[in-house]
């Protein structure tokens, strides 16, 4: 038998023990995530990756990530060093990168002051607003994801609140069934915690956040203010109406301020890509539109493009994963090809997302064609970028522009990057970035460009929204820090 000083049993229990070691780190984690959270509406990350609701292992995969995309190691020991360091300050709402933030921190000494200094950068007014009334118009597959992550937001109460969804009834037991698929989704998995019902009230309590269903057909004859909903931000999920008159009609509801759409918006209705033209949206705009998943996949990452290297023309080719729309077997359908069954054939059909990247990048305007295929999976779209530069550029040069951009520019939130031999489009399911540069797959010749960019064509999206809405009610948080931590000669192109 072996001995447990040497050979193998001895390697086995001192991995076990490492492992064991960094789980009670983690497990010390989480009550410091879920205090800033709940007590200072502190969402905290890890180079983007929100740590808010992670079981132990979840903040040990989030730190061992970090490395993995070629980050210095950011230890469990370090992370708690600063969380407890903001507690002690007790900042104003914000999102924080404690990975970003840790790199400008002593390695050794107190920690507060500096925090404090990078606390004190952020202005006074950037706290942001009180809370915002929501509601869903329509409770479909955006919607239902709009409905968890607002309740995942929820956070002190302040902010966007979730407060009703609209719905035509359905059946007898239109409520249950309501309840039943906000708790299970077969592609995005259970819902993270409770969900109960009260039938009486035609209420739906989700972790402790009391949702009102309102049964109506028409958007114009709801009283949001029989439920005390005032001023709220109705987000139309159903795709029925595209144009400022159709959607004019959430604004004859009582309690109702202001409309977003979950789909491309017809002209003169701006179409926002969060990160990109989200800063055109004034006080006064009481219509908007969150654009398509493809336009805000791809818009970001073309807007870094053409910053850098100029975009003469270029195609977009989007494989898609079939939607609703779409007949599950061949029956009749009013648009082309879309009739025929969803789950056995690629459909060619067709796209404006190239068309309304120019409603966001005025720039590109001409300058882009696009199509479409969709294609027999669930959910998870892949966007190839065919591009003609301005300037040349190679694949290693490009890619690493394209890295640096995704961890330390303003479109973080937007661009993410990966390169791995094996990821296949299952592995992005929940990404909350609108687009996944896939690095390996890239394509350089001069000044001839190819990108391949994943998406959750629901996810991905439906996190882009609730930025959108959180630009709206003037609730988005700061990020901190604030300045992206580049290199002086990359900063310009970045920022």
């Amino acid at each position: 038998m072996a001995s447990s000083t040497g050979g193998v049993p001895s390697a086995v229990e001192s991995y076990r023990a490492a492992w064991v070691a960094r789980e009670e780190a983690a497990e010390q984690l989480i009550p410091l995530i879920g205090r800033l959270y709940r007590d200072h509406g502190v969402v905290t990350s890890i180079h983007g990756h929100r740590l808010i609701n992670l079981s132990a292992t979840g903040v040990i995969s989030v730190h061992d990530r970090a490395r993995e995309l070629g980050h210095d190691e950011l230890t469990l020991e370090r992370t708690r060093q600063v969380l407890e360091g903001l507690l002690a300050i007790a900042p104003a709402p914000a999102s924080i990168d404690v990975a970003r933030l840790a790199m400008s921190l002593p390695s050794d000494g107190d920690v507060i002051p500096h925090l404090t200094s990078e606390i004190a950068k952020v202005p006074a007014e950037a706290a942001g607003a009180g809370a915002t009334d929501v509601v869903l118009y329509g409770f479909g597959r955006i919607g239902r994801l709009l409905a968890r992550i607002l309740i995942s937001h929820a956070g002190n109460g302040h902010g966007l609140r979730l407060r009703a969804i609209v719905v035509r009834r359905g059946s007898d037991n239109d409520l249950l069934k309501r309840a039943s698929l906000l708790s299970r989704d077969s592609v995005h998995g259970p819902f993270p915690g409770s969900v109960t019902v009260d039938a009486e009230n035609d209420v739906l309590i989700a972790n402790g956040t009391r949702i009102q269903v309102i049964y109506s057909d028409d958007p114009a004859e709801v009283d949001y203010t029989a439920y005390g909903i005032r001023d709220a931000i109705v987000v139309d999920n159903t795709g029925r109406w595209r144009d400022e008159q159709g959607l004019a009609a959430h604004l004859q509801s009582r309690g109702a301020a202001r409309v977003l759409l979950t789909a491309p918006g017809k002209t003169p209705l701006k179409n926002i890509v969060h990160g990109i033209n989200d800063d055109t949206i004034t006080a006064g705009d009481r219509i908007l539109s969150a654009a398509s998943c493809t336009t805000n996949a791809i818009t970001p990452v073309l807007k870094v493009i053409d910053d850098a290297y100029g975009v003469a023309r270029g195609h977009v080719e989007t494989v898609h994963s079939f939607t609703n729309d779409q007949n599950l077997i061949d029956n009749f359908h009013k648009g082309d090809r879309r009739g025929r069954s969803a789950v056995l054939n690629m459909v060619i059909t067709e796209t404006g997302a190239a068309k309304a990247v120019a409603k966001a990048l005025p720039q590109l305007e001409g300058r882009l064609t696009g199509s479409s295929i969709r294609v027999p999976t669930p959910d998870v779209s892949l966007a190839i970028l065919n591009l003609t530069l301005d300037r040349p550029t190679t694949k290693d040069e490009v890619n690493d522009y394209l890295r640096r951009t995704s961890l330390h520019s303003k479109l973080r939130q937007q661009i993410d990057y990966v390169e791995s031999p094996e990821v296949v489009s299952t592995d992005f399911v929940g990404s909350h970035r609108a687009g996944i540069v896939d690095g390996l797959a890239t394509i350089a010749d001069g000044v001839n460009l190819v990108l391949y960019v994943w998406y959750d064509n629901e996810y991905g999206y439906s996190c882009q929204v609730v930025r959108v809405l959180e630009r709206m009610a003037g609730s988005h948080p700061v990020v901190i820090p604030v300045r992206p931590d580049v290199r002086p000669e990359v900063r310009r192109a970045l920022v």
